[in-house]
């Protein structure tokens, strides 16, 4: 053993004798109480917010215009020299809350992989939160949030013990194993205090999948600033945002780009809508997304089949074909009960998303990631997202930072795609419901068959993809986290006076 890793070690071991006396449940007891605090001042925050909304909401439109930072290639990553992240075998622990975030989990730990064997290093040893999709990838799983995923706040405290003790059991793995890292991906709820928990056992974390702090309630991120050591951001603009709000931030890309080279989607694109246009006769089917959750489909679905029934009985789009592209097998039951008691007729494609959004002429979709896989086939797009309740309204109106919630209108900085969110109270043919209905009727009619708005929505939509950069935001998220790492450790070690 080197000097250097005898350095190495003794300060690996230092730092588990001087942690070890704190008890991991009472470290995630704090965490709990942090979480208590920070509900109890939230009106003083709102209201402070409140007073300096139009500079934040500034800044962030500032943020939406400025040039996308470039990106290189995963090819051209320079590999990271073995001994600066200490000539030995990495051990590095993931988490992942959600099925998305387990996508983007897996592709990681194959990068980690590789970059750390590109090093010189042992393929690390990966332990974390997760379900099956990690553990085939050869993480060792000591926990699943995904097995309780809530919904709805009732759904949350019937959890809460469940998340707790999870919280606990990694608590414990911090102070006995001392993992060289924690990348959790996504899901800041569960997330950040699993950070907060890690850095009090002195674990650098990087951060894959920077949360939407920017969009609203912005000043959470003084809390995320103290408990990550980088952000990876996925979208252009959030790296200048968590800059100027102090947080270490390095833009990667977006992952969903990798996904889709992997599973080989087959894309229509650009070419294919340009012919459509020059047809000028559109012909494929109105593709359905009514998201990824029981709760939002239950909420969202109905509404959008009564809007396909109205249209499918107007004489212009008779033989209008629509088309509910899903995989999800938790969600059959739901789905197939609202279809069959609707009056739109509207075919189930059980997997094969591409596929379907490939023969697509428009969609109407459920705000949320779905937005990007649409993307790269330059389906056009109206999107909503029906708010529970006034509260909502309040929200969306007072502390909603950002003129859009659609990625793809994010990125263009401008309405590519026409979107909205409101509640409907049911109130027929009258009143602020039938104008929400007549809205988004308008809008799909212009999908469906405007030319003219569809070769503009075709215009947005090529300058949105030109900011998202190249494939390979996972390579570089994981070269960044690796490097993140390296510098760390030597700082450290320049403490000790090892050169």
């Amino acid at each position: 053993m080197s000097s250097t890793q005898r350095h190495d070690e003794e300060l690996r071991e230092t730092g588990r004798r001087a942690r070890r006396g704190v008890s991991p449940g009472f470290a995630v007891g704090l965490e709990f109480l942090r979480a208590l605090g920070g509900i109890a001042v939230a009106p003083f925050r709102t209201a402070y917010y409140l007073a300096v909304r139009k500079r934040r909401e500034a800044d962030i439109r500032s943020d939406l215009a400025a040039e996308a930072p470039p990106l290189p290639a995963a090819a051209s990553l320079r590999p990271l020299d073995g001994k600066t992240l200490g000539g030995r075998r990495l051990r590095i622990f993931i988490a992942a809350a959600e099925h998305s975030g387990e996508i983007h989990a897996a592709n990681l730990i194959d990068a980690l992989r590789k970059a750390a064997i590109d090093a010189g290093l042992e393929a690390p040893e990966f332990v974390g939160l997760g379900g099956a999709a990690l553990e085939e990838r050869g993480m060792v799983s000591i926990g699943n949030p995904g097995e309780r995923a809530a919904m709805g706040f009732d759904g949350v405290l019937a959890a809460l013990p469940y998340y707790l003790g999870m919280l606990r059991d990694a608590a414990e793995y911090f102070r006995e194993k001392r993992p060289d890292l924690l990348i959790p991906v996504d899901s800041p709820a569960l997330h950040v205090p699993l950070a907060h928990l890690a850095k009090r056992y002195g674990i650098p974390v990087a951060h894959f999948v920077t949360p939407q702090y920017w969009g609203w309630a912005p000043w959470r991120v003084k809390g995320y600033r103290n408990a990550v050591d980088l952000g990876l951001s996925i979208l252009p603009f959030e790296t200048s945002w968590y800059q100027r709000h102090g947080v270490n931030s390095k833009h990667i890309g977006h992952p969903l780009l990798d996904e889709l080279n992997e599973i080989g989607a087959p894309l229509a694109g650009h070419a294919a809508r340009t012919k459509e246009l020059e047809a000028a006769t559109p012909k494929g089917p109105l593709i359905l997304l009514p998201g990824s959750r029981e709760g939002v489909v239950k909420r969202n679905l109905p509404w959008m089949l009564d809007r396909v029934a109205e249209l499918q009985a107007r004489p212009e789009f008779k033989d209008l074909e629509a088309v509910l592209p899903h995989s999800r097998r938790d969600l059959d039951e739901v789905i197939e009960s609202e279809l069959a008691k609707s009056s739109a007729r509207v075919r189930l494609a059980k997997g094969g998303l591409h596929k379907e959004l490939a023969l697509g002429t428009c969609a109407l979709a459920v705000s949320g990631t779905v937005i990007l896989d649409i993307l790269p086939h330059r389906l056009p797009t109206v999107v909503l997202y029906r708010l529970k309740n006034n509260r909502g309204i309040w929200l969306r109106d007072h502390l909603f930072s950002v003129p859009w919630f659609t990625s793809v209108n994010l990125l263009a900085n401008r309405e590519v795609h026409p979107e909205f969110a409101f509640v409907d109270h049911g109130d027929g043919d009258r009143g602020e419901g039938k104008v929400n209905r007549d809205k988004v009727l308008f809008a799909l009619t212009r999908a469906l068959a405007d030319t003219n708005w569809r070769k503009e929505n075709l215009a947005g939509q090529d300058h949105a993809e030109s900011r998202l950069g190249p494939p390979g935001a996972v390579a570089r998220g994981a070269h960044a986290a690796l490097e993140m790492l390296a510098e760390q450790r030597k700082a450290a070690l320049k403490g000790q006076g090892v050169r």
